[in-house]
């Protein structure tokens, strides 16, 4: 293959992997911008929203197989469930703890996410589970470059949800709620915004835009584990600070950067596939040092 070739494959690639970081980088962001919280949880919650959408395509499969069609509903019950699971951890775990320090709140992330991982890990005996879809590996051949079905449909299933979120967030009267509450919550309280209400359903669309992005990790992989969320989840974080944490198109730039980052890496002479968190967490020490907030982030002042 010629370079040429090679920057085409890898670009088939990065847009896939970045895609993955961008939704669940997403949810990082909305959270963090909403109550200033980085929900460490979150890598897991896209792990419990792989699992329960390996187990609805399970009981799918009899009745109209495991196929797109499949694979759709699943995303989609996943999507609800794991949102509805985001919204409960929210309400038991995080909001007793708005008004404790911020110390507080982040070792609570910590807990759920040992209780989330664990809890999988108890219930799959730590097993690999294979996510066994009906799908090929035909694609669209261009000479010795292979973009197959699957890498398609996952890159423009991406780019639909994170319009529909960005359209959301900037056309909704719901998403308007969630700006106002990120730059002062206390005044929106005041001209009778349901601060509550409006954080649970950032934590819906967060935790649901993760599931989706399990799901869509499991169709592309062809397995998954409980482990799973632990990496992609520093991978996202990563993406979120990368682009300007708080600010949803730094997240998908973010994501979409990362993952073109590591494809690429691994072509550098000396940095192999072994090599490429080592040459992702450095890419990320070089832009904080360079750029602290972030690609598109801001310099903020805070009132005391």
């Amino acid at each position: 293959m010629s370079i040429f070739d090679i920057i085409a494959q890898q670009l088939a690639n990065s847009l896939v992997l970045g895609s993955f970081y961008a939704l669940v980088a997403i949810g990082y962001s909305m959270v963090y911008g909403i109550i200033k919280l980085l929900n460490f949880a979150h890598g897991d919650i896209f792990m419990v929203g792989a699992f329960i959408g390996f187990a609805i395509l399970s009981l799918l499969t009899g009745i109209i197989g495991n196929g797109w069609l499949g694979i759709a509903v699943a995303i989609l019950l996943s999507m609800i469930a794991t949102g509805c699971l985001g919204v409960i951890i929210q309400r038991v775990a995080y909001r007793p703890m708005l008004a404790a320090p911020r110390l507080s709140i982040m070792i609570t992330a910590l807990g759920v996410s040992l209780v989330l991982f664990n809890s999988v890990m108890a219930m799959t005996n730590g097993q690999y589970l294979a996510f066994d879809t009906g799908l090929s590996y035909d694609g669209i051949d261009y000479g010795p470059i292979h973009f197959s079905y699957t890498q398609i449909v996952l890159v423009i299933s991406t780019a639909v949800l994170m319009v529909g979120m960005t359209l959301f967030v900037e056309k909704t009267i719901w998403g308007k709620a969630m700006r106002a509450i990120s730059i002062d919550m206390e005044v929106c309280r005041l001209m009778g915004i349901d601060v509550n209400k409006i954080i649970a359903l950032t934590f819906f669309v967060g935790s649901a835009l993760a599931a989706a992005a399990g799901v869509m990790a499991g169709t592309y992989y062809g397995s998954i584990h409980f482990f799973m969320g632990f990496i992609i989840g520093l991978k996202a974080f990563t993406a979120a600070v990368l682009g300007g944490i708080g600010i949803l198109p730094g997240a998908m730039l973010g994501g979409l950067l990362l993952g073109t980052l590591e494809s690429f890496g691994t072509q550098i002479p000396w940095i192999g596939s072994q090599w490429k968190d080592v040459f992702s967490f450095g890419i990320l020490i070089l832009v904080l040092v360079f750029k602290p907030n972030g690609l598109l982030g801001r310099t903020t002042i805070e009132r005391m």
